[in-house]
């Protein structure tokens, strides 16, 4: 018995929509096709068989780079979850494969036992047991869905297939999702901000929340160290530059100007730090071992360097209103 269902190579305004409200992280996990077999373009039994994930953008993308192509797309139920993602999570791996081809009957369907994985794929896969339970052979396919046009063609990667890339497009298209999970700390803190230190507090905030949300990404390659932490701090100390010229050329006393600029430095090079070591689930880059590292060797560096920057802040402040300065 087997179960298939239709699409197409075509996607509309509703799938569009769908991708827009992904991007600013609203109802993250409910991006989701439903699991199966699809047919794409008419396939027979010797069309190839491509395997993603259920996460919408990520099938949207395979299919939408099928254009003229005859295929089937097997789809794994990863809760929602990008291949990459889900590979190292578990839900893009052997048994889910192992479920969804012989739940779809997928070996009546097709005649040849072949499937074409990502490459991203792989961390989650055990290719010789998914073999040994299905008698269908794994081949790994390019990272990039543009490039598997070209790959079906001969059924070879090129060097440029196997090699991830980040570039600025896809690392900028991060920045609504990360503007929208710091939403509920970085309004309140804003506010704040202003309440306490009028225009300057306003230009802390700008540039510690919009800014290093943005430029972090938009930075990325060219900022010091393949530490996302270090990368951080040294992006909050260039933010802070503004902030210090800023102080410097207003009326504050000499005592005063040192304990709000040593704050501000302090302070965003802690908080902006923690946004980079943040960004490691958002890059092809990272390892679990590495993160793991970071955490704990930065961590309490950052946490210092925060807590130490907001004590000044303080000091001063009680300095300005109690006519120490």
């Amino acid at each position: 018995m087997s179960l298939t269902m239709d699409t197409t190579d075509t996607l509309g305004g509703k799938e569009r929509n769908d991708h827009i409200l992904a991007r600013i992280g609203y109802k993250r996990g409910e991006h989701r096709v439903t699991p199966g077999l699809y047919r794409v373009n008419g396939p027979d039994d010797k069309s190839p068989v491509l395997v993603t994930s259920n996460y919408s953008l990520s099938f949207d993308a395979v299919r939408s780079h099928l254009k003229g192509i005859a295929a089937w797309v097997l789809v794994l139920d990863t809760k929602g979850i990008n291949v990459w993602c889900a590979a190292g999570k578990g839900t893009f791996g052997t048994d889910e494969i192992v479920r969804q081809v012989k739940g779809t009957g997928l070996e009546e369907i097709v005649s040849h036992r072949r499937l074409i994985l990502p490459q991203l794929g792989a961390p989650g896969v055990k290719a010789h047991e998914v073999k040994e339970r299905t008698g269908f052979v794994v081949e790994y396919g390019p990272i990039r869905a543009e490039d598997i046009p070209a790959y079906l063609k001969d059924r070879k990667a090129t060097p440029e297939m196997r090699q991830v890339q980040f570039p600025a497009k896809d690392r900028v298209v991060l920045v609504p999702v990360e503007w929208r999970n710091y939403l509920k700390l970085g309004i309140p803190a804003g506010l704040l901000l202003v309440v306490l230190a009028g225009w300057f507090g306003l230009g802390v905030f700008l540039l510690g929340y919009v800014g290093s949300l943005f430029f972090f990404p938009l930075l990325f390659p060219y900022l010091p160290s393949k530490k996302f932490s270090i990368k951080g701090m040294a992006l909050g100390a260039l933010l802070s530059l503004p902030l210090l010229a800023w102080s410097w050329l207003g009326p504050m006393p000499l005592v005063e100007m040192a304990l709000v600029d040593l704050a501000v430095l302090l302070g965003m090079m802690g908080v902006v730090g923690y946004v980079g070591l943040n960004f490691t689930g958002s890059t092809p880059y990272a390892s679990r071992t590495g993160v793991k590292d970071e955490i704990f060797r930065f961590i309490p560096p950052m946490v210092a360097m925060s807590a130490t920057g907001l004590a000044l802040a303080v000091a001063a402040g009680i300095g300005i209103y109690a006519g120490w300065f």
